[in-house]
């Protein structure tokens, strides 16, 4: 190993002690980034190809206010009306870039450290249904759902981050959805939310909403406790312009943002999986550099998210192989930019808690951890391709993201870990390692132990009903459900956003008097 690599072994380890609870074996920011898909080759044709797509062919569709602050930064408007980036002003915005900061939950144990490849994981997905706690089945997802999905999650330790994972679809007003999924995820949980928003005009609602939960606009501004996402363009190369206005309404308001391209390879994105990470990392690219330009400060987060489809049925496939590898190269080219980055992984194509559910979501997960993605979204309840969410998967995926949280944090080898010392008194001694204080002090530091997952013998889990994961798992959540109701905003704070905003979650329904 050259000095060079042992240097920065050496400082990312020290970079990571500033977190760790020398009590936990897995906690949030755990370090990343030593899993590289591409060679040095590879990342260097992705960067080049990105370049160029943005110099030469650039995106159509821009907003006005995007073309004048562009142009007026070097970029150009061609004759066909698309907008021209030119290499030196995505590099200087890459270079500029804030890429050291907290994302900051409503309670400050839930702030998440932002820096180089240190590793969370969040919900997401934005799914039209739910798998029914009580009758298993399929349904439309309600507001109370998305709600019952953010107190779950405030309980699970591994789960990090809350991205609104599914659409409140009895809100038929946008604008009254938009500030009811912001209500019910920010009540749900005090860790930090994202969301999206549908129109620029509904913007303004929830940020009055997070300045009155904070205290005033200024305790909002130095706390952001949720991040806007933003879709900022319709893949190939063309900008959303709506989710554009959104994106310059929300950084204007003090929001992070979180720059979106979800391309899906072999329609909306090439087939192969370079094509289709080097058009994801060209329109993410242009999304940064607009964001920069209309607030250099902001706190955006860099998050080319391509999909994969079965090219027999054009469907998307989130479970394959070809997704976890795609999402974990996008990693690796966030963290050659030195970027904040968020992946997409955990998409299963299973329609329950069944070994495939298991294998797609670990493999797809592990991959985007070991890469050194910050935020790795959909990476709990998520399955059924991004259409449902089961609340019981939350339980199950904390012990599953646990597991993968212990495989990243590695093997530590130090003098006191290997601990010759140790064998050597083993050895001359007793022959175990039992009755060593040596193990005793490493039981909880150095071992993740699951909660739902079951590691008795066979005859000790069939004397207790030979329940698989899933039942298990379901109980824990029902249990969690019937007595966790956050209380981080106050009755008073709540009272106050009630005759303020047409919130229609009832206080009973959260756990409050009628």
């Amino acid at each position: 190993m050259s000095r060079n690599a042992r240097r920065r072994g050496r400082k990312e380890r020290l970079s990571q002690s500033e977190t760790q609870d020398d009590a936990l074996s897995v906690w949030p920011g755990v370090v990343g980034g030593r899993f590289k898909p591409l060679a040095p080759a590879e990342v260097d044709l992705i960067e080049e190809a990105a370049l160029t797509l943005l110099e030469t062919l650039g995106l159509s569709q821009a907003i006005p206010s995007m073309i004048e602050m562009v142009c007026g930064a070097g970029g150009e408007l061609s004759s066909e009306g698309r907008l021209l980036f030119p290499r030196d002003l995505v590099r200087q915005s890459v270079k500029e870039a804030h890429r050291r900061f907290h994302l900051r939950g409503q309670r400050p144990e839930h702030d998440l450290k932002i820096d180089h490849a240190r590793v969370h994981t969040s919900t997401g997905g934005a799914a039209p249904g739910i798998f029914d706690i009580d009758t298993g089945k399929y349904r439309e997802s309600t507001l109370a759902d998305l709600y019952d999905s953010a107190r779950l999650v405030d309980a699970m330790e591994n789960i990090h981050h809350f991205s609104r994972p599914v659409v409140a679809r009895d809100v038929e007003d946008n604008c009254a959805m938009d500030l009811n999924t912001a209500y019910a995820c920010l009540a749900g949980t005090a860790k930090h939310v994202s969301i999206s928003i549908t129109e620029a005009a509904n913007v303004r609602p929830i940020a009055d909403l997070c300045y009155a939960i904070a205290g005033d606009e200024a305790a909002f501004r130095t706390r952001p406790f949720m991040t806007v996402l933003v879709c900022h363009v319709v893949p190939p190369m063309r900008f959303a312009e709506e989710a554009c206005e959104v994106l310059e309404e929300a950084i204007r308001a003090g929001f992070p943002v979180q720059l979106i391209s979800a391309g899906q390879a072999g329609a909306t994105s090439p087939a192969t999986i370079s094509g289709s990470l080097a058009q994801a990392v060209a329109e993410t690219l242009a999304g940064l550099v607009f964001a920069r330009l209309v607030d250099p400060g902001v706190m955006a987060i860099f998050a080319p998210k391509p999909l994969v489809a079965d090219l027999r049925t054009g469907s998307m496939s989130g479970g394959g192989g070809e997704q976890a590898i795609l999402m974990a190269a996008a990693a690796q080219m966030g963290r050659h930019f030195d970027l904040p980055t968020s992946s997409i992984a955990g998409i299963t194509d299973s329609k329950t808690l069944d070994a495939q559910y298991g294998a797609e979501k670990s493999l797809a997960v592990a991959l985007a951890a070991h890469a050194g993605s910050n935020i790795i979204t959909q990476a709990a309840g998520s399955h059924a391709s991004l259409l449902a969410v089961s609340l019981e998967g939350y339980v199950s995926d904390n012990d599953l993201l646990g597991n993968i949280l212990r495989t990243v944090r590695g093997v530590e080898a130090t003098p006191e870990n290997i601990a010759a010392d140790v064998i050597i008194n083993v050895c001359q001694g007793p022959g175990h390692y039992l009755g060593e204080t040596h193990t005793f002090d490493r039981m909880k530091s150095d071992y993740f132990y699951p909660v739902a997952g079951d590691r008795r013998s066979p005859s000790d889990w069939a004397d207790d009903g030979a329940r698989p994961i899933g039942d298990v798992a379901r109980e824990k959540a029902r249990a969690v459900l019937g007595t966790h109701f956050p209380t981080h905003i106050d009755d008073a704070t709540d009272r106050a956003l009630r005759e303020r905003f047409d919130i229609r979650l009832s206080r009973a329904r959260i756990g409050r008097d009628a």
